[in-house]
């Protein structure tokens, strides 16, 4: 996980955030300025300044939350609907994202950051490095589970799927882009299933 410094969190700081981070979701990060998240906020730059240090801190901070609550999500959506070990919890990440986007139209959030701050050197980059490896991660893991073979490979094919469901619903107008995804997510798994029961043949 990345390391950054935190701001401290009081309830001010915590308004600041969620009213920037729906700003910045909505509008894009070089489109708002302090003066607006000040405003709707109900606070004053100097706050905002003195509890983030300034607007690219808030930008870290905004990146780092959204990170950490996509993975809070993610996991409790599939530790809930896919409580059991099985294809269901890798198949649940999908369905994860497909409720996600349900109130995020705009795309991928770091996606759209990355489009702003690449080679930047911006410190929030790397979260979004991080909210990236974690998905992928994510996938080879419940892969691993069930014992399928190659699961790194099947794995990052997986993530592919699911940044390209991302585009195609919202850039590409797709509303079928989910439901497609999720097709071909099965069969991945089908085929990796069906390859761990070849080996475990081949091996009897």
């Amino acid at each position: 996980m990345t390391t950054v410094t935190q701001p401290t969190m009081t309830p001010t700081a915590h308004r600041i955030l969620d009213t920037a981070a729906g700003l910045f979701y909505e509008h894009g990060l070089r489109a708002v300025g302090v003066e607006r998240i000040a405003e709707e906020a109900e606070t004053t730059k100097k706050t905002i300044y003195d509890r983030f240090g300034s607007k690219d801190g808030l930008v870290t901070a905004y990146l780092r939350q959204r990170c950490d609550r996509w993975h809070e999500y993610a996991t409790a959506y599939v530790d809930e609907h896919a409580p059991e070990p099985g294809p269901d919890r890798v198949l649940a990440v999908l369905d994860a994202l497909d409720s996600w986007m349900s109130v995020n139209s705009r795309g991928c959030g770091f996606v759209n950051a990355y489009a702003e701050l690449a080679g930047t050197g911006h410190e929030g980059l790397p979260i979004i490095a991080e909210e990236k490896t974690w998905t992928r991660d994510y996938y080879i893991g419940l892969l691993s589970e069930l014992g399928v073979p190659d699961a790194a490979r099947r794995g990052r094919e997986v993530a592919l799927v699911h940044e390209g469901a991302i585009v195609q619903l919202t850039a590409g107008a797709q509303p079928e882009a989910m439901a497609d995804a999720r097709g071909l997510v099965r069969r991945l798994v089908d085929d990796g299933v069906a390859a761990r029961a070849a080996d475990a043949g081949t091996v009897g």
